[in-house]
């Protein structure tokens, strides 16, 4: 008896580009993503693409958390797409499939995503940060809004992969991070 006979339905497999800025913690949001996979116990792979457009450019990782082996992290179409900013939603909207989910930052986007075969969601991470006085927990809100509407890993694996990937010295800041990752659950909002 495999897993999926066990959980009595399909097996978890989700396939997710996160998009946006150099420097809004992008890569490392998808980092965090994929470690709480691990410590989840499912199979998981990260690949960050970053180029001449690192800094100030867009920057994005995609990850792919299953409960089976995963056979490509190559991927063209996306079951999630988390998109930060303009030139990410142009270039990551029409590769969601249909039916996928479609997660944006309200204070990135001018022109927000038309797809109707997509559920669409806005998350004023930007505003909620500035409200906690902490720009460094834009994408911990940003998680957190993905894990409310696609609980794809369980906060507690997302705690026990902060705990993992920031060194010591800032494992003060764990608590925070988990504030974040509640908030964002709080103020995503389906469109």
């Amino acid at each position: 008896m495999n897993n999926k006979e066990v959980a009595g339905g399909e097996a978890l497999k989700k396939e997710i580009i996160i998009s946006g800025f150099g420097g809004q913690g992008v890569l490392s949001m998808g980092k965090i993503l994929a470690y709480s996979g691990l410590m989840d116990g499912k199979e998981v792979t990260w690949m960050p693409a970053y180029g001449p457009e690192q800094s100030g450019g867009t920057a994005n990782v995609t990850v792919i958390v299953s409960d089976e082996k995963i056979s490509s992290p190559i991927l063209s179409k996306y079951d999630i797409a988390i998109v930060l900013n303009q030139p990410s939603l142009e270039k990551f909207e029409p590769k969601v499939k249909p039916g996928g989910v479609l997660i944006y930052d309200g204070f990135g986007i001018l022109n927000p995503p038309t797809r109707e075969d997509i559920t669409v969601y806005r998350i004023d991470a930007m505003d909620k940060a500035a409200e906690m006085k902490n720009s460094k927990v834009f994408n911990m809100i940003v998680l957190g809004g993905l894990l409310k509407v696609v609980p794809v890993v369980s906060t507690v694996g997302v705690e026990k992969a902060l705990r993992k990937t920031l060194p010591e010295r800032h494992h003060s800041l764990i608590p925070l991070n988990m504030q974040a990752i509640e908030e964002g659950g709080k103020i995503i909002q389906k469109l």
